[in-house]
C-alpha cells in the first residue's frame, strides 16, 4: 500500500490535478492521497486573516474574493459534479463570514485579536476545498476515490497554529474513518496539514504540514511506502537556485535527509520523515511532472556513495548570537538558562559552538530576537550580527573520512567563515558565511565534490539545468503553502 502526497503546485490548477489523476490511476497500489492547498492559497488566507486582524474588511473581502473565484474557476475548468460544487460554495461562505466576523470585531477597537484557533479555523479552509476537488476529479476518471474530513482522521493536541498529533488518537480515528473505505476498495483523498482536537476543534500542523500528515498517515494504516509528489526530480545535489548544475541524488539515507531538509533543502519538509523512520517506511521524492523518472528514495540507510558527499544545503539570512559571560560560563546551570531563552521565545536553534569564554548560536526566525537578546542581557554579555548564509554539506562518508573536512575546508579557501561546526552525528559539517558569499561557498563545494569524476551516486545534471529557475520557484511557492 501507498500512500501519496500531492503538494500545493501539484494541484495548482486543472492540468495538474489532470496528471495527479493519472499517477493515481496507474498505480494500484495507491490507497490514499494526501493534498496540499493550491498553490498560494495558504498565504493568500493568511493575508486575509492579517487584514481581518486589522480591522480592515475591505481589504480582508478582497482577499477572500481572490481565493474565492480561483476555486470557482478550477471548478469550471474541471467539470466538478454538483454535489461537490455545492459542497465548496458553502465552505466558502462559511469562510468568508467568519472573516467578516473578525474584522467587524477589530475594527471595533480590539486590534490583532485573532485567536490562533480562529486562524486555524481560516487557513485549514486551503486544504479541506482542494481535497473536495480533488477527490472529485478522481472520481469523474472513473477512479474509485472518497473525500475524506481531515479533521475526523488527525487528532492533535491544542497548540493551534503548530499542533503535534496524537498518535494513539489518530490510529483510532484512522481506522474507524479511512481504513474501512480503503477495505472497499476506494482511495481516501485528505487534505494535509489539517487536524482537530478531540473536542473537535480545528487545527494545523505548522508550514510543511501536508507532508508530515502524508507520513503519519501512512505510517499509522502501515504503508508499503509514502510518496511525496513535487515539482522536481527528487532531492538534489545543492539548490537550483543557486548552483544551476546540480544533479539528482538516487538514494539517502534517513539520517542524510533530516540533515538535508532542516538546513534548507525545500523539497522535503524535515518532520516529514520522522513517522516513517520509526516503523522503517521508505519516502520516495518523486516529479508530479515527469512521472516516469526514478525520483530519490529514502531508507534506513543508503549504498555507500561513490563519492566524499552525498549533498549541500543552504539557508539565507541567518543570524548569529554571541553570547559571552566570564562570570558564569563554566558555572553550573549557564547553558541550561542560555537554551530556557530560546525556548521560552520559540526559537530553534541551528547551529552551537562554543569556547572557553563564549557561546555562540544561529537562528533562521530573528522575529524575536529583540526579546532574546534583552532575556540573555540579564545575564551575559550579548552581540548579534544578521543577514547571514548557512553552508552544510551532509555525507556519511564525513564519519569515516577523517581528510574530508580538510578536502571541504580548502574548497572554501579564502572565504571567511564565521562559524564552524560539525554534528555529534558527524554526518554532517556546517559553515557559517556572509551573505554575499553564500553563493561562492555552495558553487566552490558543488564543483569540487560534484562534477568531477565520481560524484556522490548522483544522475546525471542535464535534466535540471533548464528547469533550475522555474522549478526552484515553483518549490518555494509550493513549501510557503501547507
Amino acid at each position: 500500500m501507498i500512500t501519496a502526497k500531492f503538494g500545493g503546485t501539484s494541484v495548482a490548477d486543472a492540468a495538474a490535478i489532470g496528471r495527479l489523476s493519472a499517477i493515481v490511476a496507474g498505480n494500484a497500489a495507491v490507497k490514499v492521497v494526501v493534498v496540499s492547498a493550491l498553490a498560494g492559497i495558504t498565504d493568500a488566507l493568511l493575508a486575509c486573516v492579517g487584514h481581518a486582524g486589522r480591522g480592515d474588511a475591505g481589504a480582508a473581502a478582497a482577499g477572500f474574493g481572490a481565493v474565492r473565484l480561483r476555486h470557482l474557476g478550477l471548478m469550471d475548468d474541471l467539470a466538478t459534479g454538483p454535489g461537490t460544487r455545492a459542497q465548496v460554495e458553502s465552505e466558502l461562505d462559511r469562510l468568508g463570514a467568519l472573516l467578516a466576523a473578525l474584522a467587524a470585531v477589530s475594527a471595533l477597537g480590539a486590534k490583532d485579536t485573532v485567536t490562533p484557533a480562529q486562524q486555524d479555523a481560516v487557513v485549514a479552509t486551503g486544504e479541506l476545498l482542494s481535497s473536495r476537488i480533488v477527490a472529485d476529479a478522481l472520481v469523474s476518471r472513473g477512479i474509485p476515490a472518497i473525500w475524506i474530513d481531515a479533521r475526523k482522521a488527525v487528532v492533535t493536541d491544542q497548540q493551534f497554529t503548530r499542533a503535534a498529533p496524537l498518535e494513539a488518537e489518530t490510529a483510532a480515528s484512522l481506522q474507524r474513518v479511512v481504513a474501512p473505505a480503503i477495505r472497499e476498495g476506494r482511495i481516501a483523498v485528505v487534505g494535509g496539514f489539517v487536524g482537530a482536537t478531540a473536542e473537535g476543534v480545528t487545527t494545523t500542523l505548522g508550514r510543511g504540514g501536508s507532508d508530515y500528515s502524508a507520513a503519519l498517515i501512512g505510517a499509522l494504516l502501515g504503508a508499503d511506502e509514502i510518496h511525496i509528489w513535487t515539482d522536481v526530480d527528487g532531492m538534489l545535489t545543492a539548490d537550483p537556485r543557486v548552483v544551476p548544475t546540480v544533479r539528482l541524488v538516487p538514494h539517502l539515507s534517513f539520517a542524510e535527509a533530516s540533515e538535508l531538509a532542516y538546513f534548507g533543502a525545500k523539497v522535503l519538509h524535515p518532520s516529514t520523515i520522522q513517522p516513517a523512520v520509526a516503523r522503517n517506511i521508505p519516502v520516495r521524492i518523486l516529479n508530479a511532472r515527469r512521472p516516469g523518472g526514478p525520483g530519490t528514495l529514502i531508507t534506513a540507510s543508503a549504498p555507500s556513495a561513490s563519492g566524499a558527499l552525498r549533498a549541500i544545503a543552504s539557508k539565507r539570512d541567518v543570524t548569529v548570537i554571541d553570547i559571552t559571560s566570564t562570570r558564569m560560563l563554566m558555572a553550573h546551570g549557564f547553558l541550561r538558562r542560555v537554551f530556557e531563552v530560546f525556548d521560552r521565545h520559540g526559537a530553534a536553534v541551528d547551529v552551537v559552538t562554543t569556547s572557553e569564554v563564549s557561546l555562540s548560536v544561529t537562528i533562521d526566525d530573528a522575529s524575536a530576537l529583540d526579546a532574546i537578546v534583552a532575556d540573555l542581557g540579564a545575564f551575559a554579555d550579548v552581540s548579534y550580527e544578521r543577514g547571514l548564509g548557512l553552508v552544510c554539506a551532509v555525507g556519511e562518508r564525513l564519519r569515516t573520512d577523517p581528510t574530508l573536512f580538510t578536502r571541504i575546508l580548502e574548497a572554501l579557501d579564502g572565504l571567511p567563515l564565521r562559524l564552524v561546526s560539525q554534528a555529534g552525528s558527524r554526518q554532517n559539517v556546517t559553515f557559517v558565511v556572509a551573505q554575499r558569499d553564500l553563493a561562492p561557498a555552495m558553487e566552490r563545494l558543488h564543483r569540487r565534490f560534484f562534477e568531477g569524476a565520481g560524484t556522490a551516486g548522483a544522475g546525471p545534471a542535464a535534466p535540471h539545468e533548464a528547469l533550475a529557475a522555474p522549478e526552484a520557484s515553483a518549490v518555494a511557492r509550493e513549501e510557503s503553502a501547507a
